[in-house]
């Protein structure tokens, strides 16, 4: 695929017109080279009709087995970040867009119910809910696309408005940034999400920070990331592994919840199990203790009672999940995910293996004119909606005092 049949299609322009800094993710008047592809979120159980449309057993046996993914990271040592992976183990859907998800695809808002909670402890556990709600099932065998430099996605779901940016490309990190100004809560992380090849399958360690700002209580909430595991051999299947942490500075309220994976053998257990405590910084009282399965119910047992009641219901949070809808075509951002990729999403739903590949490296091969041309000239590249802070490391909203607008891709309500 040349450059030029790659200008033909209009992407070498397209990705050239969207270098330029607007104010805002509003309206671009300029032709697009397609319409916007949008496919289900990740379910619970990932199944034929989640993206791509593939389970474990039918996506190994239709490339020919474990052997052909092991193959794949041959000569590539440990350190993944670079790795591209081949279109027939793509799904139709940007990493970006993942990201997205777990914040606006949802059946109960438990941010909303966070920020209206009346007491310190009652909002900690919604804040802790939205954290396990976080974890989705992804898929074995597929992988989302790896969001180009600049790349965004701005949806929303009734008032929460969400914004999210690939901020660097080497090494990859999203950054995302969320409000609901009714509610009086603001979202905000970035993810750089690192691949490691270790004999049998790849651990990922997501690196980064999330914070959730109640503004109208004075109350932020930092949480971590477990690490998800793509096992090959002996048994094929992914994990989610690894401590984590919420934590609320103001009120001193910590909880750590564990993810629990089977092991290297894979045979016995569920490797969807959680487990840890809540307890109180100040006074080293562990106030619950936390058990269940991420997937399904996680309880609660209180420390001076040995009640137990339920913190978590899987299917009744993010059960029956819908895709977003467009609800403005025209204000829809030359770089959104679901228009860079939508020749190769296409590509892949229809089941044209080859117009999917040619689409790809056409994203691909635009993005490196692009870099090549920056570099002749001297331009150095920087994002439109974050900036990497220098006192902290984090990338922050490049607009502290606005909120991000409403999307023109919105999710119905549920």
């Amino acid at each position: 695929m040349s450059l030029e049949l790659c200008s033909s299609m209009g992407l070498l322009g397209f990705f050239q017109q969207a270098t330029d800094h607007d104010p805002a993710p509003a309206a671009e008047d300029r032709p697009r080279p397609r319409m916007p592809v949008l496919t289900p979120p990740l379910q619970l159980e990932a199944s034929d009709s989640s993206p791509g449309g593939d389970d474990a057993k039918s996506a190994t046996s239709r490339i020919g087995g474990i052997g052909r993914y092991l193959d794949l990271f041959k000569g590539m040592g440990a350190d993944l970040s670079r790795f591209q992976v081949p279109v027939h183990l793509n799904f139709p859907k940007s990493q970006l867009q993942l990201y997205g998800e777990m914040v606006y695809c949802f059946t109960q808002d438990i941010l909303s119910q966070c920020a209206d909670a009346a007491t310190p402890m009652d909002r900690f556990l919604h804040a802790l809910r939205w954290h396990i709600s976080a974890t989705r099932q992804p898929h074995f065998g597929k992988a989302p696309y790896n969001p180009i430099l600049g790349e965004t996605h701005h949806a929303s779901v009734g008032d929460l408005n969400v914004l999210l940016e690939q901020v660097s490309h080497h090494p990859p990190v999203s950054a995302l940034y969320a409000t609901n100004e009714k509610k009086g809560f603001q979202l905000r992380f970035w993810h750089h999400a690192s691949p490691r090849f270790y004999g049998s399958g790849v651990d990922i360690t997501i690196q980064g920070r999330r914070l959730l700002k109640l503004a109208r209580h004075g109350e932020s909430y930092e949480m971590t990331s477990p690490k998800l595991g793509f096992r090959f051999l002996p048994v094929p299947g992914t994990d989610w592994s690894g401590s984590t942490t919420v934590s609320c500075a103001e009120t001193g309220l910590k909880a750590t919840v564990v993810y629990k994976n089977k092991g290297f053998f894979g045979l016995h257990g569920s490797s969807r199990r959680i487990g840890g405590k809540v307890w109180d910084t100040n006074t080293g009282n562990t106030l619950y203790e936390i058990h269940g399965n991420w997937d399904q119910f996680v309880y609660l047992k209180e420390s001076s009672s040995g009640t137990t009641s339920t913190l978590y219901d899987a299917r009744a949070v993010v059960g029956k999940l819908r895709p977003p809808q467009v609800k403005n075509l025209n204000a829809i951002s030359p770089m959104e995910s679901t228009l860079v990729w939508s020749g190769v999403s296409e590509g892949i739903l229809t089941r044209e293996v080859d117009k999917a590949r040619a689409a790809k490296l056409c994203v691909e091969e635009s993005q490196r004119a692009l870099r090549k041309e920056r570099q002749a000239l001297g331009i150095k590249w920087s994002p439109k909606f974050f900036t990497l802070s220098a006192e902290t490391g984090d990338w922050e909203w490049q607009h502290p005092e606005q909120p991000v607008p409403p999307a023109p891709l919105v999710v119905p309500l549920p």
